[in-house]
């Protein structure tokens, strides 16, 4: 499966379980397995380095097993074929958001202009509370 250019993950790597699904649906959610959990290895991505691992673990939160396996269920569609497509989507998005790297936060300092308010604000209400006081006469 080609997530990117240069990420991509082996389909034997990709693992599939087909599960009951929950909710309603009567007959056929009781009697049929329709619903996908996939489960892939983290170190079965090959492309995506140390930091989008980082990454890519952060996003899964819960998802990530001990063992460093990736845990997704798919019970949207009424057809087991139709989970194994959300199932496989959902992972190529998870996977692509974790490879872009965030843009690093540049610091930057309040121009004069800004200053000048905020210090302007604050004599402004300062008078006004002022005001409230009772005078001392």
């Amino acid at each position: 499966m080609r997530i990117t250019s240069r990420i991509h993950i082996e389909d034997e790597d990709i693992r599939f379980e087909c599960i009951r699904a929950g909710g309603p649906g009567g007959q056929n959610v009781n009697k049929v397995a329709t619903a996908v959990r996939l489960r892939v290895r983290l170190d079965a991505i090959t492309g995506l380095d140390e930091d989008g691992l980082a990454r890519l673990a952060a996003l899964a939160g819960r998802r990530l097993t001990a063992d460093g396996e990736l845990v997704l269920r798919a019970e949207s569609h009424r057809t087991q074929e139709g989970n194994r497509k959300a199932a496989l989507e959902r992972l190529a998005l998870l996977v692509a958001q974790a490879a872009v790297r965030p843009k690093a936060r540049k610091a930057t300092k309040p121009s004069r202009a800004s200053k000048e308010r905020r210090l302007a604000s604050k004599a402004r209400h300062s008078r006004l509370k002022a005001q409230r006081r009772a005078s001392e006469d």
